[in-house]
């Protein structure tokens, strides 16, 4: 989810872009030289954020052709289809949230903290108007090509099994306290905190989000032992 959680940038190669020589953007089939290490970046970029205000079948090749000033030709170029696109989309939006996950990891907090930390992640993209990328993309799952459902749900399984993880620590800790399965317990996160940003956006109210968050959270917290 940062659509933009700020964990750095993938390159055009790395995200999905073809990169090195080829068939010129122009379609006459000549062999061109490398194209710009940052188009497809730059692309990934635009619909990334049209993805999360207006869902993937809200914008076309022609959006973000215009938007970065280029041929649709030229972003075929990188993307052949607009599938490609998306499953590139998916695969760099998840390794920017797995990588905040492994920072919270590595700060070695407790799991009150953690869980915290993770919620932040979510109030960060509403701050900026914008939806999860997965949790938009999950509202449209039915009309998605196959790849793309596959890393929709390879990224709510991620994290649910890292929510998993957190919540059993929280029982060692005895931080946390809740009925059941720690992996029905992960689920009810995912699910609440999507849901919460969900409600909130027609009202453009993060505060609603980051009220529905904290009632969750607390709702997991131990109880303090008793005095005596």
């Amino acid at each position: 989810m940062a659509a933009r959680t700020g964990h750095g940038d993938v390159s055009g190669s790395a995200a999905g872009g073809r990169g090195g020589a080829g068939v010129a953007p122009d379609g006459r089939g000549a062999v061109a030289s490398a194209p710009s290490p940052s188009t497809a970046s730059r692309a990934l970029d635009t619909a990334e954020r049209l993805v999360q205000v207006r869902g993937f079948n809200g914008f076309s090749y022609a959006d973000i052709a215009a938007e970065l000033q280029i041929t649709k030709a030229s972003l075929h170029y990188h993307f052949a289809t607009k599938a490609d696109l998306g499953e590139a989309l998916i695969n760099r939006y998840a390794a920017r949230f797995f990588q905040a996950l492994g920072e919270v990891d590595a700060g070695g907090a407790a799991a009150p903290a953690k869980l915290a930390a993770y919620a932040k992640l979510y109030a960060d993209v509403l701050s900026e108007q914008r939806m999860c990328l997965c949790g938009m993309l999950a509202a449209e799952y039915p009309t998605l090509p196959l790849p793309m459902q596959a890393a929709v749900v390879g990224f709510f399984d991620h994290n649910e099994g890292w929510l998993e993880v957190v919540l059993e620590q929280g029982l060692q800790e005895r931080s946390l306290a809740f009925a059941g399965p720690a992996r029905d317990t992960a689920r009810m996160i995912v699910g609440g905190l999507e849901g919460a940003m969900l409600v909130s956006r027609p009202y453009r109210d993060a505060a609603r989000f980051q009220v529905a968050a904290a009632s969750l959270l607390a709702s997991l917290t131990a109880p303090a032992d008793a005095p005596g």
